[in-house]
């Protein structure tokens, strides 16, 4: 295997495991007014209680250019497959089809690599209902580990 295998072996297995959350940021975002792309950051990521949790963005078309134009040109990111400029991605953005695709940038160390994500076993907003229904059930956990944090410190 060589370098750029392992990497892309990595960040399929990433978009495979964090399809569900992936998935629910795209809807939310396009649920606010505009198509849009999910940025999503492994730079630093944060344990908690759930497991390992990273910075996830979406960032409405209307600010697109100008977001990728800043974080791109920074001196610590390159863009992988370097033909995939931001006008590439600004299109992809303008076409996608919100019910059953996601744009996706994914930042691990300083590379971005940008992905086109199609044919997804579950649609942004299947995922999005799922999380939402899911969501009441693991709430009611976290409030009772957080209230048992706060008798702990009394």
């Amino acid at each position: 295997m060589n370098k750029d295998s392992d990497l892309m072996d990595w960040q399929q297995e990433f978009i495979a495991t964090n399809l569900l959350a992936i998935g629910y940021n795209a809807w939310a975002g396009y649920l606010g007014g505009e198509r849009g792309a999910i940025i999503c950051s492994t730079r630093s990521a944060a344990v908690g209680i759930a497991g390992e949790s990273f910075r996830t963005y979406f960032v409405q078309r209307s600010r697109l250019a100008a977001f990728l134009n800043a974080w791109l040109a920074a001196p610590d990111t390159i863009i992988l497959r370097h033909h995939f400029i931001n006008a590439h991605i600004l299109e992809a953005v303008d076409s996608y089809s919100p019910t059953a695709e996601v744009v996706f940038l994914l930042e691990s160390f300083n590379q971005v690599t940008f992905f086109y994500l199609k044919n997804l076993p579950i649609a942004p907003p299947q995922c999005y209902e799922q999380v939402c229904r899911t969501w009441e059930e693991f709430q009611p956990a976290v409030c009772t580990l957080q209230e048992r944090a706060m008798c702990n410190q009394e």
